[in-house]
């Protein structure tokens, strides 16, 4: 009888380490040199960079891979994608969107990405999107976390009926409180949104992940407000700000303020580099704001960060490809965090960080994780941010879920064909 279901040979840790994991009964059950064991499946890692499945803690999958629909977003503008949503989720069937959001969860399976937070519409009495997401949950469970967070897309007091439905959303089963305070018709209407908000997910006990301040209006400082409410109501730990990007045109000595605030209220923080930069300072001329937020000065504050992918082929945004990869990648040069230990925390960022951010259970590479991870075609964190390389495995829960032949026409850096980096 194999001693493991699968083991994983020789692969490179993303700390450096070598090692071997064996998975027994959906779990890992051993990390080391296990010479002279068997499984059933014996997957030979040598060389290879093998990691924590990828996480996204931050997407919209009722609209994901809708692009086109009713009509391309001309301006590029946050507003105009937003009003194309509004159109586009009073028509859209709940058995269209389960359809484009498992193709998406196919999509990024095959990626190694294992876990997302998916904000979902609460505006409409038909919630429509939060039928469909739930159903997805349940039908991608077995090899695919998905936290859907209720999220009042026109405001929770600007939509009428937004806030009751937000309740029903979560009594439907929703996971997470969200929230979209600079919508909201007044700065006063935007902090009470807070305030409310925050208290629900007190009462019931949930988190918050709230798109804050997405926004190139230097006024525009909700996240005080959560930061403020965090405290107040002992939330901390479980409590996001999305977005951010009104910090890019803060003035610096606000912001010296600010951080110390975010910081001792533990509210972590999700950029959304694809996509902030895309939307942002499309009211300028020159200079033009890029909208990411002050990623390495949170985190030298020690906020948590973490990159999010946000959107793939929307109302919003024409690209994408579930690659968490490329976020971390765009991140990295936005944010120009490009010495070495910035780029390996680029990796730890849609890794490690992610899953501590979003609360995952049993995430890592250690004896009794959970048995999912990744097999990259890299040697290292840093070579997999540069090169974003084929996943050759991906094991999710204890089972193989995707493989991908080597691609062996890779250009070593002396220009020459090398089929795989000879690790020295």
């Amino acid at each position: 009888m194999a001693e493991f279901d699968i083991l994983v040979k020789g692969g490179v840790l993303p700390d450096g380490r070598q090692a071997d994991i064996g998975i027994r009964d959906g779990f890992i059950a051993a990390v080391g040199e296990l010479f002279g064991s068997t499984a059933r499946e014996v997957i030979d890692a040598s060389g290879d960079l093998v990691a924590p499945p990828f996480v996204d803690p931050h997407f919209h999958m009722d609209a994901t891979l809708s692009y086109g629909t009713p009509r391309i977003n001309a301006s590029g503008t946050l507003l105009e994608g937003i009003a194309l949503w509004g159109e586009l989720r009073e028509q859209a069937t709940v058995d269209e969107m389960v359809a484009r959001a498992l193709a998406y969860c196919d999509w990024a399976v095959s990626q190694g990405l294992l876990a997302i937070r998916s904000h979902v519409d609460t505006t409409p009495a038909h919630l429509r999107g939060v039928t469909a997401l739930i159903e997805v949950r349940e039908k991608v469970k077995d090899y695919l976390d998905l936290q859907l967070v209720a999220f009042p897309q026109d405001g929770l007091y600007r939509a009428q009926g937004a806030r009751e439905n937000l309740i029903r959303a979560l009594d439907m089963g929703v996971d997470v409180v969200g929230g979209i305070p600079h919508f909201e018709r007044t700065m006063e209407d935007g902090r009470a949104s807070v305030r409310d908000l925050c208290e629900i997910a007190a009462d019931r006990g949930l988190p918050v992940d709230m798109h804050c301040d997405e926004t190139d209006d230097p006024a525009s400082r909700h996240i005080e407000t959560l930061a403020y409410e965090t405290q107040r109501l002992g939330l901390g730990g479980r409590v996001v700000g999305s977005h951010l990007t009104s910090m890019h045109s803060m003035d610096n000595y606000y912001v010296s303020k600010l951080l110390p605030l975010i910081a001792e209220a533990q509210v972590a923080a999700i950029p959304n580099p694809l996509i902030n930069i895309v939307l942002q300072g499309r009211h300028d001329s020159y200079p033009k704001r890029r909208g990411l937020t002050r990623v390495k000065e949170m985190q030298a504050m020690g906020i948590p960060v973490g990159w999010g992918q946000d959107c793939v082929r929307d109302p919003w945004y024409s690209l994408g490809t579930a690659d968490m990869l490329d976020v971390a990648f765009m991140g990295l040069h936005v944010a120009q965090m490009t010495s070495p230990e910035e780029m390996r925390r680029c990796f730890d960022m849609v890794t490690e960080g992610n899953a501590s951010i979003i609360g995952l259970e049993g995430y890592g590479l250690h004896e009794g994780a959970v048995g999912s991870l990744v097999v990259l075609d890299a040697g290292d964190p840093i070579e997999a941010v540069r090169l974003r390389p084929d996943r050759l495995w991906v094991i999710s829960k204890g089972k193989v879920v995707s493989r991908q032949a080597r691609n062996d026409a890779r250009l070593s850096l002396t220009g020459r064909p090398d089929s795989i980096r000879r690790r020295h």
